[in-house]
């Protein structure tokens, strides 16, 4: 079983554009810092969060990546062929 959200699984990545991953990518990120400021005043509770926001955010970077080396295709390109 994959570690982090389940609302941010490869699948659901792939099928999103590239500002929809910027925007996740922006709140993944703030989310980071809020656990990790928890973390260090003593006042996170799940730990494992953290490993999760983390793989979540590896994520996001890995599917913009290979959309710019043209592994993966952005589902917006796709549409506007289709036209």
């Amino acid at each position: 079983m994959a570690i982090g959200s389940k609302d941010l699984s490869m699948d659901a990545l792939d099928g999103f554009d590239n500002d929809r991953l910027g925007e996740e990518l922006k709140k993944a990120k703030a989310e980071l810092f809020n656990l990790r400021f928890q973390s260090a005043t003593g006042q996170l509770e799940s730990h494992g969060r953290l490993k999760a926001v983390r793989r979540d955010i590896a994520r996001i970077y890995t599917v913009l990546r290979e959309r710019e080396l043209s592994i993966r295709t952005n589902p917006a390109d796709a549409k506007e062929e289709d036209k």
